[in-house]
């Protein structure tokens, strides 16, 4: 089930959130059938827009941070979701090891997030540490947190084939970093060590193009189940390749996919009576934050190729959708936590300065927790769970994304 959470939704329901709320019991059953045959990565943070008419996912983390951001009181439920999912992959470990990303030691906001997911794994009933595997960290460094804690990061090391830190040998490895820049060859081939979640999950070999193939699939068995066009929950994308886009033919094809998602977008509002000018944004395929997403109305709007440095890129076109949250003056939109197949939190991005056309993933972005609803068992039957929706389209992502990660791993083993 999904935490009844606090959100900025205050005006009347609308039809698909009615429709969603309506059917929790069909909802939460085809999860469970799902969960049967599916295992969901360790953990996920997924940005949701909900545009009022139509709700999805516009970005899903493997490797999230952020964990300070969520409410205090999310913690005993993230810890017990921690232990199914060390249960389901390695019931009788004792250890973990946290590996962060690089540059960890110089991040402040980060090192938060770490103690946060050390916390809850802790409480998980496990021995956890904190082992870098940056060149930089050849020693073991107690770093000071705001909070006055003190946290540890010590170097890892390889040995007889197993990741380890100095009398610590851990039964399981939490990475905490997207391994952008690839696969080091320490995290390679490790002997008896679960890595969670799996290498393949990495935006060394991850492209989103795929995760939105399998959540356009779920989407659709999703929607017949609950009589729902899958557009309402589904981004129209169209993945570009890689392209050039110091050339014409590399800009021409970005134009052109451009092109075909903002009329197959337009055919969908004119369906639906939507008044709103629809507009596409152009992000990389093989990245995990939205740095350097284009927003365009029209593919005349695109750069031509001098306005560019020469390089390859690999590109997606993806529908926009502008979000209807507001917390205080500022445009927001959630990104929800989950651990195992379970949500465990969420908080909002909040912006006063950019519109709700546009990409929140910004430095001057701040954060607001959602907290727990504080009603009692009479008034929850009464007062509808105005978070549920958002839950329900995180987890379809999650499911996504175990999709996903169960063809990469398919692809791996024929190789």
């Amino acid at each position: 089930m999904v935490p009844h959470l606090l959100t900025a939704l205050q005006g009347p329901i609308s039809e698909l959130e009615q429709r969603i709320l309506e059917s929790t019991p069909a909802i939460e059953r085809w999860f469970r059938l799902e969960w049967m045959e599916h295992t969901p990565a360790v953990y996920s943070a997924v940005a949701i827009r909900n545009a009022g008419y139509k709700l999805a996912p516009t970005q899903v983390d493997l490797f999230p941070s952020g964990w300070n951001r969520l409410s205090d009181a999310m913690v005993p439920l993230a810890a017990q979701a921690a232990q199914a999912a060390v249960e389901k992959f390695c019931p009788d470990a004792r250890n973990l090891l946290i590996v962060p990303h690089n540059g960890a030691q110089r991040d402040a906001d980060y090192l938060l997030s770490l103690s946060r997911l050390r916390q809850i794994f802790s409480q998980a009933g496990l021995h956890v540490r904190l082992g870098s595997i940056d060149p930089d960290v050849s020693k073991t460094l107690s770093l000071k947190l705001p909070s006055g804690e003190q946290l540890a990061l010590e170097p890892a090391v390889r040995s007889q084939g197993r990741l380890q830190l100095k009398h610590f040998d851990p039964c399981a490895i939490l990475l905490n970093s997207d391994l952008y820049d690839g696969v080091p060859g320490i995290l390679e081939d490790l002997n008896d060590q679960y890595m969670l979640p799996p290498l393949q999950a990495s935006w060394a070999t991850r492209l989103r193009s795929r995760d939105l193939v399998h959540y356009e699939e779920i989407s659709k068995r999703f929607g017949k189940m609950l009589g729902i066009d899958p557009w309402l929950i589904h981004p129209i994308e169209e993945a570009v390749g890689l392209v050039d886009l110091s050339t014409e033919d590399g800009v021409a094809r970005v134009r052109a996919s451009v092109d075909s998602v903002l009329a197959r977008i337009r055919r969908k509002c004119k369906e639906y009576g939507i008044g709103e000018r629809p507009f596409v944004t152009v992000k990389l395929d093989n990245g995990g934050d939205e740095a350097g997403v284009m927003t365009l109305r029209d593919a005349s709007e695109l750069p031509g190729p001098s306005a560019v440095q020469p390089h390859l890129a690999r590109l997606i076109v993806q529908e926009g959708l502008q979000t209807s949250e507001r917390v205080g003056q500022a445009v927001a939109e959630p990104v929800i936590y989950t651990i195992d197949r379970y949500v465990v939190g969420a908080y909002y991005r909040c912006n006063t300065r950019l519109t709700e056309f546009d990409s929140l993933d910004a430095a001057d972005t701040t954060f607001a927790a959602l907290p727990f609803a504080r009603v009692d068992v009479a008034e929850a039957a009464q007062e509808p769970n105005r978070f549920y929706m958002h839950g329900v389209i995180a987890r379809l992502a999650m499911l996504a994304t175990s999709y996903e990660l169960e063809a990469a791993e398919l692809d791996a083993d024929g190789r």
